[in-house]
């Protein structure tokens, strides 16, 4: 089971993580919403294609873009289309 961990809350918690580049990729669903405020923040990877951001609120604080996903990833990473990964603080486990 992996956990993501931040402010003192389960973010996530899943069996069902993907493993890519050493980040736990967690289903979309893992994850309570009301804790993800969208962000216009993107970036680009070569091979997974744009990512975009959502913003942390826990405990009314704040982690920016702390969350990121792959909308519509790249054909080779496919396997991460519809989940969420963390950085930032948040401590992954499992």
């Amino acid at each position: 089971m992996a956990t993501a961990m931040w402010n003192g809350q389960v973010i996530a918690s899943s069996d069902d993580t993907v493993i890519v580049e050493g980040n736990h990729y967690f289903p979309a669903d893992a994850v309570d919403p009301a804790l993800l405020k969208p962000s216009a923040t993107t970036s680009v990877c070569g091979w997974k294609g744009l990512a975009n951001y959502y913003t942390l609120v826990v405990g009314g604080a704040e982690n920016p873009d702390a969350v990121w996903y792959y909308a519509d990833p790249k054909p080779a990473a496919a396997e991460i289309k519809g989940r969420l990964a963390f950085w930032k603080g948040v401590v992954v486990t499992g």
